[in-house]
């Protein structure tokens, strides 16, 4: 069941694992177990329920333990003046505790397969996004981002979706590959204004331009000289970049927003809602709401009852509460920070 769990049978038996929510439509879930799940969760732990037959079986709680350099390279990201967020399908408690402890700008929680990719497209209008994954629910993510990063240890459809494949699989080439691709572009750069100023003053000298007002002119054998160290220059200058220190964050500079006036125009409105029981729930309010004009962004919690939507333009309240009640949900209240 996408985003909710799994079910199945044994020697017969129903059993049913998952989320919360998934597994209160079949068996009630102890007051003192479900306080257990929420410590579980505010220490970065995911909580799968398990029921059976009608009765509570019991939890088991899973972590992804963050990766040592992941604090380190998200810290690098930062200071280049890049704006971290973390995108997951785990519950927001849980989330929130791993991206604490990673030191993220922001966490987007309890996303479903498929909705990955619509958050990358609201993230978009607010600027270039490159995204990072391994997985196959990862890969059309991947390719709607402005630059797809695969782990070298993911999946071959991350893989292949990907711009950039880290093959060390470590967090902090993520940091090294940006460095590589400024000092690669600068590069170029340097290389077409020493090729430019070559035949901007050599084509003239050699074709007899300066003659009349300076008896200035070009002897064909300087002229071939010229030519050819016109491309030593450039490739000494391209082979520099054997000389970069790419896990070398002490020359980072930090990007310039170019959005900043625009991110003053925007406003956020937080929004009551009722009658949300899932995941699914979740990403059919979100995509309707960003289909609204003027709507960039959509953050959902049906944990908390809450959407807190991004706005460039003036969208009414009546207009947003119209949309999220069309698709059978109650909206208690609209308000605008």
């Amino acid at each position: 069941m996408a985003g909710n769990g799994l079910s199945g049978t044994i020697e017969g038996r129903p059993l049913w694992g998952g989320n919360k929510n998934y597994i209160s439509r079949f068996a009630e879930i102890p007051a003192q177990l479900l306080e257990q799940s929420g410590r579980l969760a505010e220490e970065g732990k995911t909580p799968l329920f398990f029921a059976g037959e009608g009765r509570f079986l019991g939890i088991i709680a899973v972590a992804d333990i963050p990766k040592e350099e992941s604090p380190a390279a998200v810290r690098e990201l930062k200071n280049m003046g890049i704006r971290v967020v973390m995108l997951t399908g785990d519950n927001e408690r849980t989330a929130k505790a791993i991206g604490a402890r990673a030191g993220v700008d922001e966490v987007i929680a309890g996303v479903l397969p498929e909705g990955k990719e619509s958050v990358i497209r609201s993230l978009k209008k607010q600027g270039k996004v490159a995204m990072v994954g391994d997985g196959i629910n990862d890969a059309p993510a991947l390719t709607r981002a402005d630059i797809g990063i695969a782990i070298g240890a993911g999946t071959d459809i991350a893989i292949d979706a990907a711009d950039v494949v880290l093959m060390k699989s470590r967090l902090s080439d993520v940091p090294a590959a940006i460095r590589l691709s400024r000092a690669a572009l600068r590069n170029i750069h340097e290389n077409l204004f020493w090729a430019f100023i070559y035949n901007i003053v050599g084509i003239p000298l050699a074709a007899g331009a300066f003659i009349p007002a300076f008896g200035l002119s070009l002897n064909p054998m300087f002229a071939a000289g010229a030519m050819s160290l016109s491309s030593f220059c450039v490739v000494t200058n391209a082979l520099r970049l054997n000389l970069l220190q790419i896990h070398n964050a002490a020359k980072d500079k930090k990007i310039k927003p170019k959005r900043k006036m625009e991110d003053e125009k925007m406003m956020e409105k937080t929004m009551k809602i009722e009658g949300m029981m899932c995941g699914h729930c979740e990403a059919r309010v979100k995509k309707t709401l960003e289909a609204l004009d003027g709507v960039t962004e959509a953050q959902v919690s049906h944990e908390t009852g809450t959407a807190v939507v991004r706005l460039d333009a003036d969208v009414s309240d009546e207009t947003l509460k119209q949309a999220v009640e069309e698709q059978d949900y109650t909206v208690v209240s609209v308000q605008r920070k």
